[in-house]
């Protein structure tokens, strides 16, 4: 249908339409890790209704709006992964791990309050989306996902429900065609 790039640490995956797994229908996940041994992501469009407790509670002030815990994905339900948005490409706090420009992790169990003097926003996810040696490969050769590249503003907008229109949009040509597809393809 579309060529696909390869899938690098620190891009997007939009699932194709339509993909019929309820886990990941027109999700956006973001890329931790990719090498050899598999694939690690979060969906960054599902908000929930969930907030922080103790003693993480004290994260509230750096969550971006929407200020609730994000569905990461299907694995680890009970794993928090916390995103943040660095003041400075080059990272220079033991809170942070640099991902990719000034996208890092943040170490839920560092104090906030440090930490706020080194990022302007966070976002924390519930599990994770993972894919074993070549799986990740094979779904996107089958067409179930394209890799897009991200924009900062992806993985903090305040607006989640529409990121997964709102990515195929920017795209040349056919491509964000895609953005007005209906839910329902029967429909069309």
């Amino acid at each position: 249908m579309f060529p696909s790039a390869p899938v690098t640490k620190g891009r997007l995956l939009l699932a194709a339409p339509p993909l019929e797994d309820p886990n990941f229908d027109r999700t956006v996940i973001y890329v931790l890790e990719h090498h050899d041994e598999g694939a690690v992501g979060v969906v960054i469009n599902r908000s929930s209704d969930e907030a922080l407790d103790e003693p993480l509670d004290r994260w509230i002030e750096l969550q971006t709006a929407p200020s609730s815990v994000f569905e990461g994905g299907p694995v680890e339900s009970t794993a928090l992964i916390a995103l943040a948005a660095a003041k400075d490409p080059d990272i220079d706090d033991e809170a942070l791990t640099p991902i990719v420009g000034v996208i890092a992790s943040a170490d839920l169990t560092a104090d906030p309050a440090i930490v706020a003097a080194s990022v302007n926003e966070v976002r924390v996810f519930r599990g994770y989306a993972g894919w074993g040696p070549g799986q990740l490969e094979g779904e996107i050769d089958a067409g179930a996902w394209l890799v897009l590249d991200a924009q900062t503003s992806d993985v903090f907008t305040n607006a989640p429900d529409e990121l997964w229109r709102e990515v195929l949009r920017r795209q040349p040509g056919r491509l964000a065609w895609l953005a007005n597809a209906p839910d329902d393809l029967s429909m069309n």
